[in-house]
């Protein structure tokens, strides 16, 4: 008769007492040996007839834990274990003995043995949380000279698998979530695909030089550097693999499907994949998803395996395990095609990430920048909410996040920060300030931009200084002026603070120690300060909407929302009539000032200020083009890499932009 669960004998009393306490072993991984073969015990060693069977049960708990045979007397080879187990043999788990039963022979051949209850737990998806539990009931063997021995049977290691029956294990992929838009529309959501690669199949018997040779076709026609890369990992692969070279939208032309199919095992696989309206869309915030990289699995401590679609890149590979959700997992005992569940977990589907995004304003902030050819970047924002409607970077960025990550000098626009510290210093918009053609600080002369108008030198008021975009007047009242009042001044605005969420943005950096030249430099938006189109949009929102503004993209889920509490207010917050004083400033620049060219713009008046920024030097010398504006409850900013001096290239996209959207 069996014992009660968690019986053990107690090695210093009568054979029917319990054992004080269980063993739990935590396992450790072995070679996969995928053959399921039945168990006979040999070779049994001799041993004490004095040693207590609980003991032995330990032993081979201690051993199916681990793996190491030689833990316990009987039970064969690691490979042996290893192939009863099949494809969980390499997993972690924990056995513990549940119980020990009492010594009873077997009348037919006068073996004396000792059932012993197992209590399993698997970690199946290697993450350090159990996830399968069950008891199983293997048998000690007294021999000829009183040594008990393991009788282990694949049923004793899991029940349910007979002799002819291998362990597998699969997982169970749930639905990924789609990325949504600010009005709940999906943005990347599943979308038909072609998989291009070759087909081993269809090149079955024909040499190794011509499956290379139509790899290396495959290879060309998907845009390989080195075709022959993708050739050797289509020989190594086996026999009958679908070896893929790159996945195309359907319907696009980045492959040419009537050539492929000339090459011999050449084709393209329909599938899908989680994909943007289309390839150019955010795609640098966005980011991507593919099959996961050995990097990826390697990294992940078993929440990802190979062939799992996952995010690469951007948003997608950031929110991953939001989006991607919980594989299921299933283990089922298999006799020829035949499968018999044993357990099941069911998989857990991604939730959608939900972003502020609206697909009209980012689909027109791509085209605006579709004739950039260097670097640059849009952003533009809800000022009532802080909400980020578009964060585009144009084709010169090949991929980089300009628009949010961009870390560059923001030139004149930042004279709309200089301007606020110098209100709070008592320099209003109808007090004169002195343009000299140039300034010199400490040796170092700064002029103004090529073109400056002539008639705005000497002694003008400070709208006139802003509109003009005056170098030399900011710099020449810098007396009046501290690095701590301009940190102040810049956070006021929003610059410098933190991100009310976890993605990807700098909203700019605003130097507090500095001086000399480099606090002279820094008045003009140069030298130490830095800046993004993100942190400009954020100052032209803050000033329409009358405080700090604190950017949100992820609007849900709930647990990974941005959450504007967790940015702290300004030391000197913006007051109402600073705000206004501001506004004055940028709308004069569109009246008569730098920015003109967005005098015409349908929808409203358009506030602005436009700048450029001394970039490089020597042979990398350049000049970036900014510009920032906000028009009813729409702020904007560009900024283009080498665009030049003046508003033309930055206000021109600004300009394309604020019409389209209307």
């Amino acid at each position: 008769m069996r014992r009660p669960n968690r019986a053990r004998y107690n090695v210093d009393t009568a054979p029917d007492r319990r054992h004080p306490c269980p063993v739990t072993i935590s396992g450790r991984r072995r070679p996969l040996v995928l053959a399921a073969v039945l168990l006979v015990s040999t070779a049994l060693a001799s041993c004490s007839t004095t040693r207590d069977p609980a003991e032995d049960a330990e032993d081979l708990a201690k051993a199916l834990a681990t793996g190491e045979t030689s833990y316990t007397r009987g039970l064969g080879s690691a490979e042996h274990l290893a192939s009863m187990l099949g494809e969980i043999a390499e997993l972690p788990r924990t056995v513990e003995v549940a119980a020990v039963g009492e010594p009873r022979e077997i009348t037919d051949s006068k073996i004396t043995v000792v059932d012993v209850d197992l209590d399993w737990a698997w970690d199946l998806d290697a993450d350090g949380e159990p996830d399968w539990s069950y008891t199983s009931t293997a048998q000690l063997v007294e021999d000829d000279e009183g040594a008990w021995n393991a009788d282990v049977q694949p049923d004793s290691l899991v029940p349910g698998v007979g002799p002819q029956s291998s362990v597998v294990l699969e997982r169970v992929r749930g639905e990924r979530g789609d990325v949504l838009a600010g009005d709940g529309s999906a943005i990347v959501t599943d979308r038909p695909v072609l998989r291009v690669g070759v087909d081993k199949t269809r090149l079955e018997g024909a040499p190794e030089a011509e499956l290379r040779a139509s790899a290396e076709a495959v290879a060309t026609l998907a845009g390989y550097d080195d075709p022959a890369t993708f050739a050797d990992r289509a020989v190594s692969a086996g026999p009958r693999a679908f070896v893929e070279a790159i996945v195309v939208r359907e319907g696009s032309s980045d492959v040419d499907l009537a050539r492929l199919a000339e090459v011999p095992g050449g084709v393209a696989l329909p599938g899908e994949l989680p994909l943007a309206p289309t390839s150019a869309f955010a795609r640098a915030l966005l980011g991507r998803v593919g099959e996961a990289t050995q990097e990826i699995v390697e990294a992940s401590e078993g929440r990802v395996s190979a062939g799992d679609t996952v995010g690469l890149s951007g948003l997608q590979e950031q929110y991953d395990v939001t989006l991607a959700g919980r594989p299921g997992l299933r283990v089922s005992a298999q006799v020829g095609a035949e499968l018999t569940t044993l357990f099941e977990r069911p998989p857990t589907d991604g939730a959608d990430l939900h972003l502020s995004l609206d697909t009209r304003l980012q689909t027109s902030a791509e085209v605006a920048l579709a004739g950039t050819t260097s670097p640059a970047g849009l952003v533009a924002l809800r000022p009532s909410t802080g909400e980020i409607l578009a964060a585009a970077s144009g084709p010169g960025s090949e991929g980089q996040n300009t628009a949010m990550l961009a870390t560059l000098a923001p030139g004149s626009t930042y004279k709309i920060v200089t301007a606020l510290a110098l209100l709070r210093a008592g320099v209003g918009p109808d007090d004169v300030v002195s343009c000299t053609p140039d300034a010199t600080v400490e040796g170092y002369t700064v002029g103004n931009y090529p073109g400056y108008p002539a008639a705005y030198l000497g002694e003008i008021t400070m709208a006139d200084a802003i509109a003009q975009s005056c170098n030399s007047a900011l710099i020449n009242a810098r007396d009046s002026l501290t690095p701590e009042a301009m940190a102040d001044a810049g956070a006021a605005l929003g610059l410098g603070r933190d991100l009310a969420g976890t993605w990807p943005g700098f909203l700019g950096s605003v130097p507090a120690g500095v001086s000399g030249t480099g606090f002279a430099a820094s008045l003009i938006g140069q030298g130490e300060v830095l800046a993004s189109p993100l942190a400009m949009a954020t100052v032209a929102a803050s000033v329409q909407a009358g405080a700090a503004v604190a950017p949100t993209l992820v609007l849900g889920p709930e647990e990974i929302a941005d959450d504007p509490a967790r940015v702290t207010a300004p030391p000197v917050p913006l007051t109402a009539e600073e705000a206004d004083v501001l506004r004055g400033y940028m709308r004069g620049v569109v009246t008569g000032g730098t920015a003109t060219l967005l005098a015409e713009v349908p929808g409203g008046p358009v506030h602005a200020k436009s700048g450029s920024a001394e970039a490089g030097e020597g042979g990398d010398a350049r000049v970036d083009s900014w510009m920032m504006a906000y028009r009813g409850d729409l702020a904007v900013a560009v900024m283009v890499q080498g665009g030049g001096h003046g508003s033309g290239v930055a206000g021109g996209i600004v300009r394309d932009f604020l019409t389209a959207v209307g």
